[in-house]
């Protein structure tokens, strides 16, 4: 029988931190595809279609909230490179030890 893995929570939450900015991508692609999805003027059978103006609001701000995305996960990974105090959990246990 395997050990149970343990992962310290500064390591699993950069992980899935990082698996999320990986997602994004993917989530950009998925959002710009939805336009595609909507009925056109030339679409038999349909009575409304989506304005031009309202496609062209939700591009640029599905671009906007990618960007804001991007801008969040650079500021959450900005100080992975230098070395980081030891979390209050850590102290507490070298003061009960010591």
């Amino acid at each position: 029988m395997l050990p149970p893995v343990f992962l310290e929570r500064q390591s699993y939450r950069r992980r899935r931190l990082m698996d999320a900015a990986r997602l994004l991508p993917v989530l950009g692609v998925l959002l710009f595809a939805v336009p595609l999805l909507w009925p056109g003027a030339d679409s038999v059978g349909v009575a409304d279609s989506m304005p031009t103006s309202r496609a062209i609001l939700y591009i640029f701000t599905s671009w906007a909230l990618l960007i804001l995305g991007t801008v969040w996960f650079g500021f959450r990974t900005r100080g992975w490179n230098r070395a980081e105090p030891p979390s209050d959990e850590t102290d507490t246990a070298a003061r009960d030890r010591g």
